[in-house]
């Protein structure tokens, strides 16, 4: 039997996902920050890994965004194979950050036409990305992306012999060509393999991965730790005032791809990359 799931659920998940996920870090994240918080040698690092935490208990306190920049929302959705949505899912998710951003007092960040310009005043449309899986669940994940880090992004189209050191490399030098720009210490998303658009969308999605812990394959667990170690070494630090805490964490995924290519790209997130998951 089908499970069916009223797309006014799906609003009011949505809505709610897009006023914590902006107004409160993640557990995940405070304790990376506050791991790098003991590990730090820098004094000015230091003070500011401790506004970064202050700043974050602020605004879980008052119910305030963390940052003033609350984001274009992205919005990951894996729906069960036994799963009917009564009424327009997609509709339902832009209601739902239409009324997040207006209940959590969020920046309307949107334009209409990338040219033209003009702000859609409710920080709709989102960007939506549907999966599907077996089973009887709806997952919603909401990621708000601020373009301080967005704007840091990169895709490369590498040759097969650029090979894994290749690949690092070019993380490497995205990483210090972005500075301070996307707020650090940041969050490094690695998508490599699958096509140009297949590798941005596993960066982004790299970035939902809970920071701390390691990827399941050793040989990339061990590229993860050699890139976190190098990245740190840039000296870039939080804010951008030095320090060894350039990045909290690098995550990797990964895809099949053509013989003839070797699609890397970079998704940074800020030092609060923002998300937040339901389950329905």
């Amino acid at each position: 039997m089908p499970r069916l799931i009223d797309a006014a659920l799906i609003t009011e998940t949505v809505a709610e996902l897009c006023v914590t996920a902006n107004l409160c870090v993640s557990p995940d994240i405070r304790a990376a920050l506050d791991g790098a918080r003991s590990c730090e040698s820098s004094p000015l690092a230091r003070t500011v890994l401790d506004m970064l935490l202050e700043n974050a208990d602020i605004a879980e306190r008052e119910r305030l965004p963390v940052c003033q920049d609350t984001g274009m929302a992205v919005v990951f959705v894996s729906v069960g194979s036994d799963v009917h949505v009564e009424g327009d899912m997609t509709q339902a998710i832009n209601e739902g950050v239409r009324r997040g951003y207006r209940d959590g007092y969020c920046r309307g960040s949107v334009v209409g036409d990338p040219i033209r310009r003009v702000n859609t005043g409710d920080n709709t449309p989102a960007v939506i990305h549907y999966d599907f899986e077996p089973g009887g669940h709806l997952t919603i994940t909401v990621a708000p992306k601020g373009f301080g880090s967005e704007n840091m992004s990169a895709v490369r189209m590498l040759n097969p012999s650029d090979g894994l050191s290749g690949a690092e490399d070019f993380v490497v030098e995205t990483v210090r060509a972005a500075g301070a720009n996307p707020c650090p210490p940041v969050i490094v998303g690695v998508g490599i393999g699958g096509t140009m658009d297949k590798a941005a969308l596993l960066a982004k999605q790299a970035l939902l991965r809970e920071t701390g812990g390691a990827h399941p394959d050793s040989f990339w667990a061990e590229a993860e730790a050699r890139l976190l170690a190098r990245i740190n070494a840039l000296g870039i630090g939080p804010a951008g005032f030095g320090g060894e805490t350039t990045a909290l964490g690098v995550h990797i995924l990964t895809y099949p791809t053509h013989i003839a290519g070797l699609p890397v790209a970079v998704n940074i997130g800020c030092h609060a990359t923002r998300r937040r998951t339901a389950v329905l």
